[in-house]
């Protein structure tokens, strides 16, 4: 949670959890719960979504995963987010997908960039959720057009 405004508590982890599961419901897709195949251990959620806030490039559809320190440098969320990708262009038709974070948030700019999306400096942001001078208020935009996919 290095690069987020700050930690869930359980009732707003399960409230997000709630919100995961009904987007599913509701669309057949969405953030989805990443486990490993060998265990079947919860090691947090990759998958897409509908960014609730407005910026100049929405609406998006957005590309994002939040998994669990000891699951970090193992290329899960890559693995994962072309999966991802692959649902999106395939299966959804879509024509581009976006992702976006903080720009000291190197680990997940270079999963970006390992999926193929290019850094569209021309599109960074102020955060709209986060008040002006906040640390982690900037945010760098990634985007991938399924024909550049792959």
């Amino acid at each position: 949670m290095e690069f987020m405004p700050g930690c869930l508590s359980s009732a707003e982890s399960d409230a997000l959890v709630r919100r995961c599961e009904a987007q599913i419901e509701r669309r057949g897709w969405g953030l989805w719960a990443a486990q490993l195949r060998e265990s079947g251990a919860f090691i947090g959620f990759v998958g897409l979504g509908v960014p609730s806030f407005e910026a100049p490039f929405t609406p998006c559809i957005e590309i994002g995963w939040r998994l669990e320190r000891a699951s970090w440098g193992k290329g899960l969320a890559t693995e994962a987010g072309r999966e991802c990708l692959r649902f999106a262009f395939e299966s959804l038709g879509l024509a581009e997908v976006v992702s976006f974070t903080v720009p000291l948030n190197r680990r997940s700019r270079a999963v970006m960039e390992r999926l193929g999306m290019c850094h569209d400096a021309a599109g960074d942001f102020d955060h709209p959720r986060l008040p002006a001078g906040h640390p982690l208020r900037r945010h760098v935009l990634y985007r991938l057009k399924r024909e550049d996919w792959r």
